[in-house]
């Protein structure tokens, strides 16, 4: 089998409970892979807003999921509230196909998903079935993008957006910035802009040098763009396996 990445160091920047499979397929390509984790995923400061949506989410008409993350924190947070049976009576949405795959885990029917991994698409998707007095619960990330929930609420339907989960930045440890000073990665793969944000704050502009970055989506590599930093490649959907493919054409031309 041609491993069409052998010899290439690739820097992960992912979160760890969202880089396994990434990690994975790198490796099967003959990459090696350098996992930095620039950001930890932690439990929203207040849950409370969590909670109650969870005690109340037969009132809702639609959930929306835009991250596995959100999927696994809602879920939390029905059974601790011993509600995990009514999210099967409520219709969901998720952005991405990881999110859809995750909400399939816990035998749930995925009802709206777009070819494209972005919140508005999403909502183009949605916006045939979405009635005027619908109620959508939108649990998603603290600092999360916004571009979702103001469309629906331009729709006209009452939107819930609570706080399932925060990102902070995760400190890089003398070992990393050590080896990204003697090893310097040919590819490094971002897959958010805070996580760019972060990389810059925490090791500098000049840590990246020659190597080619990779985006996950059009959101990503507008902000990499904006910091004055030149993407390679993007990714065509936010799948581990498109951003594997990303890297190969960073690589490859």
């Amino acid at each position: 089998m041609d491993k069409r990445l052998e010899g290439i160091r690739v820097l992960v920047t992912r979160p760890r409970e969202r880089s396994e499979e990434l990690c994975f397929l790198l490796e099967d390509e003959g990459a090696e892979v350098v996992h930095v984790p620039l950001l930890e995923l932690r439990p929203p400061e207040d849950p409370r807003p969590l909670m109650a949506a969870a005690e109340s989410i037969q009132r809702y008409t639609w959930v929306v999921f835009a991250s596995a993350s959100a999927v696994d924190a809602l879920m939390e947070a029905l059974r601790e509230a011993g509600m995990t049976e009514w999210l099967s009576r409520v219709r969901i949405a998720a952005v991405g196909p990881r999110t859809a795959r995750t909400v399939e885990g816990y035998g749930l029917t995925v009802a709206a998903e777009p070819p494209e991994g972005t919140g508005v698409a999403l909502y183009e998707v949605m916006r045939s079935a979405l009635e005027a007095e619908d109620e959508v619960l939108l649990p998603a990330a603290e600092e999360g993008r916004r571009e979702l929930e103001d469309a629906l609420r331009e729709h006209g339907v009452r939107v819930t957006r609570v706080t399932a989960y925060r990102s902070q930045p995760a400190p890089l440890s003398p070992e990393a910035q050590a080896q990204l000073a003697s090893s310097p990665p040919h590819v490094a793969l971002f897959a958010s802009p805070r996580t760019a944000e972060t990389f810059l704050e925490a090791a500098g502009r000049e840590r990246l040098g020659s190597t080619r970055l990779v985006a996950i989506g059009p959101t990503t590599a507008a902000a990499l763009t904006q910091l004055g930093l030149p993407v390679a490649a993007v990714a065509e959907r936010p799948t581990p396996e498109a951003l594997v493919e990303a890297t190969i054409r960073a690589i490859r031309g």
